[in-house]
């Protein structure tokens, strides 16, 4: 036993005889303390929280039934061992208190090696669940701040553009998370640039490829937009050998040259750099001209994209590359299609159709779709059709995969 600490150990008994040979056989290697009825052992414990506690059924005021009741329900005492002191013919009793959460137990009279055995072992047990409980909340601890992190990736506040609305939901499953989604003007031009991402996996591995593949989505857009530095500052691809500047080109040729520039190179890093992590993402990049109304996109192998329109879904904007990251030069195609006046851009994780009720039962596309298909006079009455019915599927079952919608609406 370390001289420098002693586990303690509250003796409950009204028999001074049992005292006297517990404290006898235990005082040495122990701190003792001792309560000579149930009531007297809960005021005892509510001051001072014992490691152990041997505890006698038969007792006067409150019996040791009552005592182990008690500690069972109580938060702050429900996890003390307790060992039930008994005399051989009450076996039945001792049963009972096992039921009823008691550790083990210790029969009379006292057999010095017995005893000395089970209290060992039953501290060794606490132990262990100490350092396992500790360990848990210092967990939680880097968990909180790892949230607290990861939420400041998410931008603050979404763009106000004339004639749009955006608007955005984020669940997460655990306290970080592998979806993510960004939204941001291009500061040299007029165009608003937004994805929408979900990298493969749960927990931490995936949040930290989250934080990655958002920053390097973000400075590539910064480095590339801001504040006059020239444009096209990577080797140009084959086909584009001729380096026009953005006002000899329309803007849409000018966006699909930058999107598959730029992803193939987030791709090849992340396939060349970490292709031991064997992480990627299926994504949604997208840029918007607000005034023409014209998008320009790349579908990294990403699901559940809508163009909704007065009528009804116009289109499924389907994946024109493969997911983000899984192999080295892989081709990216960019397109570009209008969103009219009134249409809506519908885009989300797999965490919304992959979601179960508790019958184990997918939500599934076309729930989804048929949420879609009536007229909504905005994107947020949009996407509150969309979270209402989603609770309501899921009522009641455990959330298993990150949630994240955007909904883009040209009013």
């Amino acid at each position: 036993m370390n001289e420098l600490f002693k586990y303690t150990i509250l003796i409950v008994d009204d028999t001074e005889s049992n005292i006297d040979i517990l404290v006898d056989l235990l005082g040495n290697d122990y701190e003792i303390s001792v309560a000579m009825d149930g009531q007297s052992a809960l005021e005892d414990i509510s001051d001072n929280t014992p490691d152990l506690i041997l505890l006698d059924i038969m007792m006067p005021v409150m019996d040791g039934y009552k005592v182990l009741e008690k500690l069972k329900k109580n938060s702050r005492f429900k996890e003390i061992p307790v060992i039930m002191i008994s005399a051989i013919g009450e076996m039945e009793s001792v049963i009972k208190c096992i039921e009823m959460g008691a550790e083990d137990y210790l029969p009379k009279p006292f057999n010095v090696v017995l005893l000395q055995a089970r209290i060992g072992a039953v501290l060794e047990k606490k132990h262990l669940r100490d350092k396992e409980r500790l360990y848990a909340e210092s967990m939680e601890v880097d968990l909180e701040i790892g949230r607290q992190i990861q939420n400041s990736f998410f931008p603050e506040s979404l763009p106000r553009i004339e004639g749009w609305q955006i608007v955005t939901h984020f669940q997460a499953s655990r306290q970080v998370s592998g979806d993510f989604y960004d939204v941001f003007e291009l500061k040299d031009d007029n165009g608003v640039g937004f994805v929408i991402a979900d990298v493969c996996d749960k927990g931490v591995g995936a949040a930290l490829f989250m934080a990655l593949f958002r920053s390097l989505i973000r400075s590539f857009s910064e480095l590339y937009y801001g504040g006059g530095l020239p444009k096209f500052p990577f080797e140009d691809v084959e086909n584009h050998s001729h380096r026009n500047s953005k006002a000899q080109q329309p803007g849409d040729i000018h966006y699909k040259r930058v999107l598959e520039i730029v992803l193939s190179h987030i791709n090849n890093y992340i396939a060349t750099t970490h292709n031991k992590a064997n992480m990627f993402a299926t994504l949604f990049w997208g840029i918007i001209e607000p005034e023409s109304g014209m998008l320009t996109y790349i579908n990294g192998g990403h699901v559940g994209v809508v163009v909704v329109g007065v009528k009804g879904i116009r289109t499924m904007l389907e994946p024109t590359g493969p997911a983000v990251g899984m192999l080295p030069d892989m081709v990216f195609e960019a397109k570009s299609i209008p969103i009219y006046h009134d249409e809506f851009l519908v885009a989300l994780t797999d965490g919304i159709t992959e979601a179960r009720n508790t019958g184990g039962e997918f939500y599934g596309e076309d729930k989804l779709m048929q949420l879609l298909t009536p007229p909504a006079q905005s994107a947020q009455q949009m996407l509150d059709r969309i979270t209402t019915s989603h609770a309501a599927y899921t009522a009641g079952a455990e959330q298993s995969d990150d949630i994240t919608m955007m909904i883009i609406h040209r009013s």
